[in-house]
């Protein structure tokens, strides 16, 4: 998984997340990335930073960078339980149940998955908002 910095030409910035470059590529290609805010395709990537997470302990960092660093690991832990207790797992159902949500078929209800890229489209065009979050595995997934 692969994350950009991006920018409209009407300047709003955000991310985007993709497989890897290939997929960026092919999808900036085809005019399927669009601005959140406006929704124009004409986007482009932005310089950024990154980091890499080691499995060594880092002591090199200061004790307020380790500090943060804890901090930062923390809050995606509760994010990732949060989502996890209180979002029904549909797996790789995820779209066909937004769908249905959406139209009243299924009751309404926090909803939690995956997807293809098609689907997201799909999903996008029908006017269903949704995020997409990189959670951590779960220690027995792990």
């Amino acid at each position: 998984m692969i994350v950009y910095d991006l920018k409209c030409i009407k300047n709003h910035t955000f991310e985007g997340w993709f497989e890897d470059r290939d997929a960026y590529d092919q999808q900036e290609a085809n005019g399927q990335i669009e601005c959140p805010v406006c929704n124009t395709t004409s986007v482009f990537k932005l310089p950024s930073t990154f980091a890499i997470k080691s499995s060594h302990p880092v002591n090199h960092l200061s004790k307020q960078q380790n500090n943060k660093y804890a901090d930062i690991e923390k809050i995606g832990k509760r994010l990732s339980e949060f989502v996890e207790n209180n979002f029904d797992n549909v797996g790789p159902d995820f779209s066909k149940e937004a769908l249905k949500i959406h139209y009243g078929v299924s009751e309404p209800r926090n909803i939690r998955g995956s997807s293809t890229l098609e689907e997201e489209k799909t999903l996008k065009d029908e006017g269903i908002e949704f995020i997409k979050l990189p959670l951590a595995a779960s220690e027995n997934e792990a």
